[in-house]
């Protein structure tokens, strides 16, 4: 039924002019605005749909996961750019908030609207 439909995903945000700037300037991602609020032009034909939400709450996991070959690097350039990395109890994480205990190495972040996102190492 969907095996020529071209599916793409969507989250909800509270303020799409800081989404914007957040997404655009900061994530340094392609941003379109459209009809329902915005459109990130993700790297692999991704399109992701970003709306507002008047009761929007943030989700509460891992909504984007952008991979990168050099996290420590990803990790510190986007601390150079304002954003601060999460710490979650439980979690083996160094003073970068990098997760190094099991898994691939990982760090989340937020954006404005309190949505969880991450740096990935590709393996």
């Amino acid at each position: 039924m969907f095996e020529h439909t071209k599916a793409f995903s969507g989250f909800s945000v509270d303020d799409v002019d800081a989404a914007k700037r957040f997404y655009g300037e900061t994530l340094g991602v392609q941003v379109s605005e459209n009809d329902a609020g915005l459109t990130l032009d993700l790297a692999g034909d991704r399109p992701t749909l970003i709306y507002p939400k008047d009761d929007h709450e943030p989700a509460s996991f891992t909504i984007l996961n952008f991979p990168v070959d050099d996290i420590e690097a990803a990790v510190d350039e986007l601390v150079a750019r304002g954003v601060e990395f999460e710490r979650y109890e439980g979690f083996d994480q160094d003073e970068r908030g990098i997760m190094r205990g099991g898994g691939p190495l990982i760090a989340w972040f937020r954006d404005p609207a309190g949505n969880i996102l991450s740096v990935i190492r590709q393996e």
